[in-house]
């Protein structure tokens, strides 16, 4: 019988569930993501760390636990929260069930929760942090420590901090994959269109990374408050001086804007799903993206040597810039991904263009 849990939030609220996965105490950001599917994509993707992350979709679960689609070596996210978990998969990929595989990766989960109602607290109030535990008092001493949780050295913390060169048979281009929390789907798009990849941890510096004479520089998500980063974006500006067409994702995109002197900000409760809505502002298209991110570039910081290229349809924050001063553009959101749209892959075709003019130039 599954024993008795409760997410204890910042401004006071409780909620009564139950364990699934690990048992245990934890505090975490409180974030939701609206996707119906791609769960374990959510699980792996590094751009999940130090979060509890809400799932808005009633039933999680029911496709089991498929390696092949993982998006990293392990989970990252400090706990899970689901309405219902379902305990047998039906799938013929799958190679086992949810609760087991993130009671073996030691995260905790609560489900039994009403999620819906649970979004909509998050959406009024904003993101704030929460804890999970089997204690239903909730002293103020205890509330002030989780306000006082704070996710600090990110991309310090999910960098693998190891070198890799994959190469297709026929390599056509060479593309160094910066990696900040990378999703691997980024990778395998890179081979899909004959690069040879080679991915270096976050702390490489500009000099290191030239030393690779790459065709083009792939800057990749991952996780945590992007300024942060100070010395990633010292070694960023070093490196865009050398004129490599470059394109960012995600957090990629927003140390690129920082290096080049614009601002972030973090949202009231983010961009996490498969379905945000985003305009090209060059022919007014409008495309539904995978999303998953806190912060976002400031539009009105942008220097005159970059321009919005895109822009959220709900909140008109930014989503893409295009660089008039160097060879490089940048988006918000996930072309690389898999668990929701993929109409916006092409970008990686773009950049396989950038990379083949600047070498005929």
């Amino acid at each position: 019988m599954a024993k008795t849990a409760y997410l204890k939030l910042a401004n006071g609220m409780l909620f009564k569930g139950e364990y699934f996965g690990a048992e245990g105490e934890v505090t975490g950001e409180v974030v939701f993501t609206t996707a119906m599917t791609g769960y374990l994509e959510t699980i792996t993707d590094p751009s999940f760390y130090g979060q509890i992350v809400i799932q808005s979709f009633p039933l999680i679960g029911n496709y089991g636990v498929i390696p092949s689609d993982f998006e990293s070596k392990k989970p990252w996210l400090k706990g899970y929260i689901v309405r219902e978990v379902c305990e047998e998969p039906s799938n013929f990929r799958s190679e086992g069930d949810l609760s087991s595989y993130l009671k073996e990766q030691g995260i905790v989960g609560i489900c039994g929760i009403d999620t819906r109602a649970l979004t909509r607290i998050v959406r009024e109030y904003g993101v704030m942090n929460g804890k999970i535990s089997p204690n239903p008092e909730y002293t103020e001493e205890e509330n002030r420590d989780i306000c006082s949780y704070r996710v600090v050295d990110a991309v310090k913390s999910v960098g693998s901090g190891e070198l890799s060169d994959v190469s297709p048979e026929e390599p056509q281009r060479r593309v160094v994959l910066w990696d900040f929390g990378a999703k691997a789907n980024i990778g395998r798009e890179l081979l899909k269109r004959n690069c040879e990849v080679i991915t270096v941890p976050a702390d490489t510096t500009a000099e290191q990374i030239l030393a690779y004479h790459p065709d083009g520089i792939m800057l990749s998500n991952g996780p945590g408050d992007p300024a942060e980063n100070t010395e990633i974006i010292a070694e960023l500006k070093k490196l865009c001086e050398a004129k490599i067409p470059t394109f960012g994702i995600c957090l990629g995109h927003q140390l690129l804007a920082l290096c080049q002197g614009a601002e972030t900000h973090k949202l009231k409760y983010g961009h996490r799903g498969a379905n945000q809505p985003v305009l090209n502002r060059e022919d007014g298209r409008i495309y539904v993206t995978s999303q998953n991110h806190g912060y976002a570039v400031t539009t009105e910081t942008l220097p005159l040597t970059a321009q919005l290229s895109y822009s959220n349809v709900n909140d008109e924050s930014c989503e893409g810039i295009r660089y008039l001063n160097m060879p490089a553009f940048s988006v918000q959101f996930h072309p690389e991904a898999s668990a929701g749209p993929q109409d916006t892959k092409f970008m990686f075709d773009d950049f396989m263009t950038l990379i083949d003019t600047h070498k005929k130039s």
